[in-house]
């Protein structure tokens, strides 16, 4: 089996890359896709870049030309529920487009002609990937729930109240993940998303962002991603 390690900050995606001893690079459609294997497993790692359009693209050609079997995305979020603190971990049940409004032909929130407004994560691998966080890092709350996705970083106070109030279930906002869900789901592909909480989308959510993706938030993916893949590795053997 051939996972997919998605990161959207080149950061992330460096922390991932010095675990595996044998990458070799190839582009596609200008982004460098790395293959090789970490902990035994095949892996293709790449850096989606930023926002629905690029993940989308990445996710499409993971699938169409590499033929991964499933795709896992670590990154960073800014927490919206009461209690997801800036530090936490959410893995993410089901994804949104919090900015898809194509009312009133449709219902607001909802994909045309999908009569669905949230994709879900793959159940099984998002337990997996839970269960690898709460193993990797031990004392970090790690939260379930729905992830909302925009074309757009959240930072002022007044757009996450205003998010919280259109939806109340969203745990935290980012810019890739349902993109990537949708296309999973049209190829059949099992999806799980991880994110670390690097602010809670307000006036505050631009301080220090770099320097949590750094040397906070690129741990965090490293040690989840390896933690799953021994679980793997692990599994395969028993």
């Amino acid at each position: 089996m051939t996972t997919a390690i998605v990161s959207a900050m080149r950061e992330e995606l460096s922390a991932v890359l010095a675990l595996m001893p044998d990458e070799r690079m190839q582009v596609v459609g200008g982004r460098e896709f790395w293959l090789g294997h970490l902990h035994g497993q095949e892996v293709v790692a790449v850096l989606s870049r930023i926002g629905k359009v690029a993940a989308a693209t990445t996710a499409t050609v993971l699938v169409e030309r590499f033929a991964v079997q499933r795709i896992v995305f670590t990154g960073v979020a800014g927490g919206l529920a009461p209690g997801v603190e800036v530090g936490d971990v959410v893995v993410a049940d089901s994804f949104l487009q919090h900015d898809l409004d194509a009312s009133p032909i449709f219902p607001r929130h909802e994909v045309p002609f999908y009569g669905l407004s949230r994709f879900p994560a793959n159940e099984a691998l998002s337990a997996r990937v839970a269960a690898a966080a709460r193993q990797a890092l031990p004392g970090v709350a790690v939260h379930r729930g729905l992830v909302v996705s925009g074309d757009r970083f959240v930072a002022t106070t007044a757009e996450s109240r205003a998010l919280q109030s259109a939806l109340p279930d969203a745990l935290a906002v980012e810019m890739e993940g349902a993109a990537f869900a949708q296309v999973c789901h049209d190829w059949g592909v099992p999806f799980a998303a991880v994110r670390t909480v690097s602010d809670r989308a307000d006036d505050a959510a631009h301080a220090d962002f770099a320097r949590f993706v750094q040397e906070i938030a690129s741990r965090y993916s490293a040690a989840i991603v390896a933690s799953l893949l021994t679980a793997t590795s692990a599994s395969r053997v028993s």
